[in-house]
C-alpha cells in the first residue's frame, strides 16, 4: 500500500472532479451571485469589526440585605469613673493650674 500523501487523497480530488463536472455551472452561478454580498461585507469592515460588547454588570446586588437596624450600646468600663475626672480644658490660656504644686 503507498502512503504518499497525493496517493492517499487521489480518492479526493477524483470526487472534487465528479462534483464540478455534474454540477460545475450551479456552482459558478452562485458564486457569481454571492460574490457582490461578500465584497460589501468584506469593504464595510466584516473581517475587523469587533463582536458587541455584553452589558456588564454595574454594581452587584447584596447577598446579605442591609437593614437600618443599630448594635445595643457598649456595656460600662467597672472600675473606672469617667464622671469624675477632670481634664484640662481647652479653653484655658494658661495650664499652669494643673502643675501646681
Amino acid at each position: 500500500m503507498n502512503q504518499h500523501p497525493v496517493m492517499t487523497l487521489d480518492p479526493v480530488f477524483r470526487w472534487l472532479d465528479w462534483v464540478i463536472a455534474t454540477y460545475g455551472l450551479e456552482i459558478y452561478i452562485v458564486a457569481v451571485w454571492l460574490s457582490p454580498l461578500l465584497i460589501a461585507w468584506i469593504l464595510s469592515g466584516g473581517f475587523w469589526r469587533r463582536p458587541p460588547r455584553r452589558l456588564r454588570i454595574r454594581k452587584a446586588p447584596p447577598v446579605i440585605p442591609q437593614t437600618k437596624a443599630t448594635p445595643p450600646p457598649l456595656p460600662p468600663l467597672i472600675g473606672d469613673d469617667w464622671e469624675k475626672r477632670q481634664w484640662p480644658s481647652d479653653d484655658d490660656d494658661n495650664n499652669t493650674q494643673a502643675f501646681a504644686i
